[in-house]
């Protein structure tokens, strides 16, 4: 079954981030994955955290194991070093759900 997370994010830099995207996009690609929804949010009425969130996406993969690879993949780690880490303040994992197609 494929896998799909919903996200939210508190993106301190949308500069730096889009950076983050155009560079890891080409690798998530590579092992089937890709975004489905991608909002920036406004106004957020409801938050189980203290941290706000900003914008909200859903990813998919094929399936776990192809989550794990990728999330673990050597060049996109280097590229959440330096994109990611410095552009986002604080992530919330909202959901994780499986699919029937990615």
């Amino acid at each position: 079954m494929a896998l799909e997370m919903l996200v939210g994010l508190n993106v301190s830099d949308d500069e730096k981030y889009q950076q983050y995207r155009e560079h890891m996009s080409p690798i998530l690609i590579e092992y089937g994955g890709d975004f489905g929804y991608d909002f920036r949010v406004s106004e957020v009425l409801r938050n189980q955290t203290d941290v706000p969130i900003n914008r909200v996406f859903t990813i998919h993969f094929p399936s776990q194991d192809v989550m794990d690879d990728f999330f673990n993949n050597e060049q996109y780690l280097a590229i959440k070093a330096e994109y990611y880490e410095t552009s986002v303040g604080h992530t919330s994992i909202l959901a994780t759900y499986e699919t029937q197609d990615t």
